[in-house]
């Protein structure tokens, strides 16, 4: 019995390993306990044909106030990896907070390049609109968030009219955790892979957009992010507030790539309060309820400028 026991643990074990392996942060995402008081509340909803062209969506246990405002996140992954799967602890952490939030899977690379996520972006959030008031959302306050390549494509919804097309005026906000919005030249395998055959570059660059138009957008970065530069955050918030938008960014010390993602789990937020600054623009933007405390000692700077690291853009 014992060496039963002691079997199965390790094969347990082995398979925590592999599955690490394979998607460290989907492992992440099953291990990390979740917020109370929010919940899935629909999974696999099609937005479009393809198996990729799936979301999820989360929601406040309280059902009891009006219509809230809504949250689609876009996750990362160098527009070639990533699963909505991984972004439960994501889902909920925001639900938590008085949204109600979808996570859209997109097609990725090397089975298409740009624009087709973008394309996938734009269509789950019509989606998102036609339906999200069947789960307690107010279609016409609608946030877009995302983390990296997902930041990308919800820069470049928020900011390029063709993709929404006609009025934008449901999107409300933009949340960008370490996006990238001004990387050209491409200088990595994956921008170049994702990219590089679009045959007018400045068009795949959110800053190339950012006009009077656009929403307010907060603009979260890491001091220590090597992967994505805060060059990005400051290029796009420079822009969009000399356009008269409201824009911020903060920058977190001592924050990497994916601590600045991670800190939205409920054991990480003491890396910084991602959820507590992103849950008070959103409600800001939306008249929502949302929001929440700072604590001292993970307080960001909020800064326009940032000396220049090295690695990529």
């Amino acid at each position: 019995m014992v060496k039963f026991a002691i079997a199965l643990f390790l094969l347990a074990v082995v398979a925590l390993a592999v599955s690490y392996m394979i998607s460290p942060l989907r492992t992440f995402n099953t291990l990390v306990p979740k917020d109370k008081g929010s919940s899935k509340v629909a999974e696999g909803q099609a937005y479009g044909s393809d198996r990729r062209q799936m979301l999820d969506i989360y929601a406040p246990a309280d059902t009891s106030q009006a219509a809230r405002p809504v949250v689609v996140f876009f996750y990362g992954g160098s527009w070639n990896s990533g699963t909505r799967a991984g972004y439960n602890f994501a889902g909920r952490a925001l639900a938590s907070r008085g949204f109600v939030v979808a996570v859209p899977d997109y097609r990725l690379v090397p089975e298409i390049h740009f624009p087709a996520f973008i394309e996938d972006g734009a269509a789950a959030v019509r989606w998102v609109r036609q339906n999200i008031a069947n789960y307690g959302g107010d279609p016409d306050r609608i946030v877009l968030m995302g983390h990296s390549a997902g930041a990308h494509i919800a820069a470049m919804l928020a900011t390029d009219p063709q993709w929404l097309e006609g009025d934008r005026g449901f999107v409300q906000g933009l949340v960008g955790l370490a996006g990238p919005y001004d990387f050209f030249p491409f200088d990595t395998a994956a921008s170049v892979e994702a990219f590089g055959d679009w045959p007018r570059s400045e068009e795949t660059q959110p800053i190339t957009f950012a006009d009077g138009s656009a929403p307010p957008a907060l603009l979260l970065t890491g001091a220590e992010d090597t992967v994505v530069k805060p060059r990005n955050s400051e290029a796009l918030s420079t822009t969009l507030t000399d356009a008269g938008v409201g824009a911020e960014m903060v920058t977190y010390p001592g924050v990497d790539h994916i601590d600045i993602l991670v800190a939205l789990s409920r054991p990480l937020r003491g890396r910084a309060p991602v959820l507590e600054d992103a849950s008070r623009f959103i409600a800001n933007v939306t008249g929502g309820e949302g929001a929440a405390r700072q604590s001292e000692d993970t307080a960001p700077v909020r800064t326009r400028g940032l000396a220049e690291r090295p690695g990529l853009r």
